[in-house]
C-alpha cells in the first residue's frame, strides 16, 4: 500500500443523520411515530437510552449503487455513483452530544480541545512535501471559531493550521510600494533580531514558529498565488466540481482547491462547512446541505481519481456526531437531535479498499453495535494510511510521553482489506 501525500479532511458541524444518508433502516418506516421497542431498547447502550419515543422515519429514499450494491441517500446521487471507491464506516461512536467537545474528540481525540488535531500531528510526524507551502492548510468553507480542531496544542506552534478562504491566504499579497530585495531585507533584519532575542531568553516555540513563519510567509508570496489561482483549470474541471452553479460554485471551489494543495504537496487539508445541524425541519435543512456539497464531494473524488493522485491520498468524510432517529420538535416539520452513540463516516483513497461496509447500528440507528469505531481508532488508521505508526509517533510534553491516540486507539484493517 503506498502511503498517501496528504488527507483531505473535510467536517462538517452541525452532524448530519446517519440514517438519512449513509445508514438507511427500513424499520423506522413501520414504526414512525411509535417509540423504540423493549426487544431493541434492551440492547441499546446506556449512553443512547434517552429519549427512545416517537421515531421518525427518513423522508428520503435509499438507492443502492456500484458493483457493491451499497445503498446510499438520494441527497447524494453523485457522491454514490462514487461508491466503489468509498469505504463506508457505520459504526462510528463516542461520548459526547455537545457540538464542541465532540468536534475536539474528533480531531484532537479527547473532548477537552487542549491537545494538537491529527493535521498537526501528521504535519510534526512527516514535514511537507513542498518548502513554499504550509504542511497544513484549513480551508473554511463556513463559519467556524473552533481553533481547537486545527491547532497545535502542545506541538510546537509552527505545525498549527494555515488558514484559508477561496480567495487565498489573507495578508499575502506584497504591498506595491515594496520591492521583493526590499523585503527580503527586512525579512532577513527581523529574523536576526528574533533570533537574538531567542537566544537571550531562551525564548519557546512561539518565537521559533514566528520566525518560521516569516520566512514561509516570503516564499509563500510566490508560490501561493500560483496554489490558489484556478484559471488555469479548465472548463471541463470547473464543471466537475459544480463550479459556476450557484448551489456548488462556494464548496467547489474549496474542493477544487484542495485538489490543487494536495498536488502541491501540502501534506493535510481540512475543509470545514457548518449548516447540518437539524434540530426542526429536517428537509429544510438536509436538502440545501447536500445539494451544496454532493457534487464537489464527487467531482474531488473523480478527479483526484483520474489524475492518479487518489491512490496516494486520503479522502476522509464525516462530522462530530450524528442524530436521533426520534423525532425533534415533532410536528409536521420534525429534526433530529444530536447523537454520538453510532454514525457514519466514511474513507475513499489512499490505500482504502473501497465498495465495502463496515459495522453496524442497531435496527433503529441509534447506537453502534456491531464493530464499534472511537475517534481514536479511526485516527489510528488514518496514521497507518500515512505509513505512521500510532505508538512511534509521540512529543514529550510535562514529562510524557504523548501519542496522536492518547492511550487507546485500534487500526481498522478492514479498510485496508486485510
Amino acid at each position: 500500500m503506498a502511503r498517501p501525500r496528504a488527507s483531505s479532511c473535510s467536517l462538517w458541524e452541525g452532524g448530519p443523520s446517519q440514517v438519512d444518508t449513509f445508514d438507511p433502516k427500513p424499520l423506522l418506516a413501520r414504526l414512525n411515530g411509535k417509540d423504540v421497542p423493549e426487544s431493541i431498547a434492551k440492547d441499546i447502550p446506556r449512553i443512547a437510552r434517552a429519549p427512545l419515543t416517537n421515531l421518525y422515519a427518513s423522508p428520503y429514499q435509499f438507492k443502492r449503487h456500484g458493483q457493491s450494491g451499497i445503498p446510499v441517500s438520494e441527497i447524494f446521487p453523485e457522491i454514490g455513483q462514487c461508491i466503489d471507491d468509498i469505504c463506508v464506516l457505520r459504526s462510528c461512536r463516542h461520548n459526547s452530544p455537545i457540538h464542541a467537545p465532540a468536534e475536539y474528540m474528533a480531531l484532537t481525540g479527547t473532548p477537552i480541545g487542549d491537545r494538537p488535531s491529527l493535521g498537526s500531528w501528521i504535519y510534526y510526524g512527516l514535514g511537507s512535501d513542498n518548502k513554499n507551502l504550509p504542511g497544513f492548510v484549513v480551508l473554511l468553507a463556513g463559519r467556524s471559531n473552533r481553533r481547537a480542531g486545527w491547532s497545535s496544542g502542545f506541538l510546537p506552534a509552527q505545525y498549527q493550521a494555515t488558514v484559508a478562504q477561496a480567495t487565498g491566504i489573507p495578508n499575502l499579497t506584497m504591498p506595491t510600494s515594496t520591492t521583493a530585495n526590499r523585503r527580503l531585507a527586512q525579512l532577513e533584519f527581523i529574523a536576526e533580531l528574533n533570533r537574538r532575542h531567542h537566544d537571550t531568553y531562551l525564548g519557546g516555540s512561539d518565537l521559533e514558529a514566528r520566525i518560521q513563519s516569516y520566512e514561509l510567509a516570503y516564499r509563500m508570496q510566490s508560490a501561493a498565488p500560483e496554489a490558489f489561482d484556478l484559471s488555469k483549470e479548465t472548463r471541463e474541471t470547473k464543471q466537475l466540481y459544480g463550479i459556476g452553479d450557484k448551489d456548488t460554485n462556494e464548496f467547489g471551489t474549496y474542493c477544487l482547491l484542495a485538489r490543487r494543495l494536495v498536488e502541491r504537496g501540502v501534506r493535510f487539508v481540512q475543509i470545514r462547512s457548518g449548516g447540518w445541524d437539524a434540530h426542526g425541519n429536517l428537509r429544510k435543512n438536509h436538502d440545501p446541505q447536500a445539494k451544496k456539497t454532493d457534487k464537489p464531494i464527487a467531482g474531488l473524488l473523480r478527479d483526484l481519481k483520474r489524475t492518479g493522485l487518489l491512490e496516494r491520498t486520503l479522502v476522509v468524510w464525516g462530522g462530530e456526531f450524528g442524530r436521533t432517529p426520534t423525532a425533534e420538535n415533532p410536528g409536521p416539520t420534525p429534526g433530529r437531535n444530536h447523537s454520538p452513540s453510532g454514525y457514519s463516516m466514511w474513507l475513499a483513497g489512499g490505500g482504502v479498499k473501497g465498495g465495502q461496509v463496515i459495522g453496524a447500528t442497531d435496527p433503529v440507528g441509534y447506537a453502534a453495535i456491531e464493530r464499534p469505531i472511537h475517534p481514536n481508532d479511526l485516527h489510528a488508521t488514518i496514521l497507518h494510511a500515512f505509513g505512521i505508526h500510532q505508538k512511534r509517533l509521540f512529543f514529550s510534553h510535562n514529562n510524557r510521553r504523548e501519542l496522536v491516540t492518547v492511550n487507546g486507539g485500534q487500526i481498522i484493517h478492514e479498510v485496508f482489506g486485510s
